[in-house]
């Protein structure tokens, strides 16, 4: 297949590029490409206009900013998946993007691609979710900044108006010692997840958990935030007696995604499954932290 007509447009800056989306009808913006092509070849979007952003270097970087990690919306992921400062601030990612598709997808892609296009399944919004993300976003009335807890609107369809582009994302790093694990199942390495898990823990001088976070891609449109089991769990022993809690809780989520080759209770036991094996190990590098 090849897309449909369209046509090509190719800003330098980002006040060119706003002008664009503020002025342009049925466009899609093209940030790493890896999964808008495919898309287009099967006439599965078929945009009148397409904007590519690769040249505008003011959405490019990572740095430290305000005590928050900031990572500019065009950056391809394998730079941020081989930042020193990435995996000094925030060590979870780098593991959630050993996950993340194949070397040459991350060359190109973005991780604002990532967080526009919004699969269900992808590992980025998860981390995100994990590490209380912001996205800010641009217009030509001004910039504004989202929760990544407020940025699915519905499926595939993140909170950002037709004249905006996303600019960056800033995610909290913990301060002082604590753990953390990524883990996810798929059918073979690189592919989407069926259930992926980012856990992060600290715990006091006690061995109990003072703060923790879990989210998960691939159980819900979104990615899922746990934090009534997060807020649950403070001041419980950091170790296995806490997983009875856990399952129970999991098995309290209502819905629970399926499609034709997995059902919701395949995905809510790899979640059981998943959560529990991913605090042990956040368990064990908390420890090994103090």
């Amino acid at each position: 297949m090849k897309p449909a007509r369209f046509q090509y447009h190719r800003p330098t800056n980002l006040s060119e590029a706003l002008e664009m989306v503020a002025t342009l009808e049925n466009y899609k913006i093209l940030a790493g490409g890896q999964s808008l092509m495919p898309m287009m070849n099967f006439r599965f979007a078929m945009p009148d206009h397409l904007i590519d952003l690769n040249q505008v270097g003011e959405l490019v970087g990572i740095h430290e900013e305000n005590d928050r990690l900031v990572v500019g919306a065009m950056t391809r992921q394998h730079h941020i998946h081989r930042s020193e400062l990435v995996a000094k601030l925030c060590p979870l990612v780098p593991e959630a993007y050993d996950q993340v598709s194949h070397r040459q997808i991350r060359n190109r892609g973005t991780l604002g691609g990532s967080l526009c296009h919004l699969d269900p399944a992808s590992e980025q919004p998860c981390f995100t979710s994990a590490l209380d993300g912001n996205i800010e976003v641009q217009s030509r009335a001004g910039s504004r900044t989202i929760s990544i807890h407020d940025w699915t609107q519905m499926y595939m369809t993140p909170a950002l108006g037709s004249d905006e582009i996303m600019t960056r994302v800033s995610l909290q790093p913990w301060l002082g010692p604590h753990g953390w694990c990524f883990l996810e199942y798929a059918r073979r390495h690189g592919d989407y997840a069926i259930v992926g898990v980012a856990v992060m823990v600290a715990l006091d001088a006690g061995q109990k958990i003072e703060r923790l976070s879990i989210s998960l891609c691939g159980v819900a449109p979104a990615p899922l935030r746990l934090s009534g089991l997060e807020s649950a769990l403070v001041g419980q022993a950091g170790d296995k007696r806490v997983l009875p809690a856990v399952h129970e809780h999991i098995e309290a989520i209502e819905e629970i995604m399926h499609d034709a080759y997995n059902s919701s209770i395949y995905r809510r036991h790899l979640t059981q499954t998943l959560t529990a094996r991913a605090l042990g190990i956040a368990f064990e590098r908390a420890l090994k932290a103090h």
